[in-house]
């Protein structure tokens, strides 16, 4: 059984007034115990809500959420407010995406990451402050003494997000989110971040879920890979065929999209055509058959299926072809 196992995760949205609209929808991976499983896809195309419908941080109010989500064999989703509380930050951390507005800022970082030691684990201030400030010291963060004292205006961009990976480490997880933890951070702390992050998998054996749009962060970090677009499943491999052959037309435009050292200087970029609002609902067909190159008649006839080949997982009825897949 899986660490994690997510089944037909759907995620509505509904406003007075408005369509109800599904920012997830019918969305199903796994996650092995010491598995790395990214989330790639546009803004927009549901990975955040995943994760959010994951932890049970969605709001009660406007969203209906149905599917399940087990964790070691436990439906997430059927657990209540107080059960689910427990369950976060001992069994199940979370790096949120942006570190300014996710730590409080009238609270020192010392007492933000003591105070899960205390709630989990029943840790006296002492005892708490004291692992804290060894949490501190474990993600890089120098003169942790110091910064126990220090309030998040106060620190770099950088240094709040190991605030923010230590606090989701506290308690040693069995399963890690990283919802886009290098955003905003400049090239040379993103490689840190990351590098942390690795090791920090193979040192405690905890399985971890990277969401992302950056190819690059796949490419060093993850072992499964799960695209998604307007909320489905499109394609899930292995990480190595996933950068030598993309199936998908839209995994195929992300490959061709991203700047290449190896083409002649001036060759310009392939970008996807359109934009992630230009789709149609699943229930009329594809998604993404607007924007695609290789869309047929069958596109416009209902949802494709999510077909396992034994190479990919693919929801595509005209995939990229071998010549295409050597020409990108």
């Amino acid at each position: 059984m899986p660490l994690l196992d997510v089944q037909d995760l759907s995620v509505v949205f509904k406003r007075r007034g408005e369509q109800p609209f599904a920012a997830v929808d019918g969305v199903s991976f796994s996650v092995e115990a010491g598995q790395t499983v990214g989330l790639v896809g546009e803004s927009g195309c549901g990975k955040s809500v995943t994760s959010l419908a994951i932890m049970g941080l969605l709001p009660k109010r406007g969203n209906s959420v149905s599917g399940q989500v087990l964790f070691d064999g436990l439906d997430l989703l059927g657990l209540s407010d107080n059960e689910m509380r427990d369950r976060r930050g001992r069994d199940i951390g979370m790096i949120f995406q942006d570190p300014l507005s996710s730590l409080n800022p009238v609270v020192p970082i010392g007492v933000q990451v003591a105070e899960v030691l205390q709630r989990h684990q029943g840790q006296d201030r002492r005892e708490s402050t004291r692992n804290a400030r060894e949490l501190l010291d474990a993600v890089g963060i120098p003169d942790p003494d110091r910064r126990l004292k220090e309030y998040p205006h106060q620190i770099s961009g950088g240094m709040r997000q190991r605030a923010l990976i230590a606090m989701a480490l506290a308690c040693k997880p069995r399963l890690l989110i990283a919802d886009e933890p290098t955003t905003a951070l400049d090239v040379t702390i993103q490689a840190q971040i990351l590098t942390l992050l690795k090791e920090l998998v193979n040192g405690t054996g905890s399985a971890l879920i990277m969401i992302t749009h950056d190819l690059g962060v796949v490419a060093g970090l993850c072992d499964t890979v799960n695209v998604l677009y307007a909320g489905k499943v499109v394609e899930t491999t292995e990480r190595h065929r996933l950068f030598a052959a993309p199936r998908h037309p839209y995994t195929n435009g992300l490959m061709n999209s991203i700047p290449r050292l190896d083409l002649p200087r001036g060759t310009p970029l392939t970008p996807i055509r359109g934009s992630v609002n230009d789709n149609i609902p699943w229930r009329e067909g594809c998604a993404f058959a607007p924007r695609c190159d290789n869309v047929l008649d069958v596109c416009l006839e209902g949802t494709p299926p999510l077909v396992d080949d034994g190479y990919a997982a693919l929801r595509c009825n005209n995939p990229v072809s071998h010549a295409q897949e050597v020409a990108s």
